[in-house]
């Protein structure tokens, strides 16, 4: 199963700060998180990895 990651999580993997994460998230840049509540929102691990994929392919 997927671990679930929390805004600063996928903020720190991606070198980036948290109200970027959320701009991308508008600009649909990465992927949508999974809303648990009105206030917490979580990517699956693996959605995150395969954006990180993607973004590498480009680039090279």
């Amino acid at each position: 199963m997927d671990k679930l990651l929390r805004v600063q999580e996928v903020a720190e993997i991606l070198g980036i700060g948290k109200s970027t994460v959320w701009l991308w998230v508008k600009l649909n840049r990465i992927p949508q998180p999974i809303h648990l509540s009105p206030r917490v929102s979580v990517w699956k691990q693996s959605a995150i990895n395969n954006f990180i994929a993607s973004v590498d392919q480009i680039s090279a």
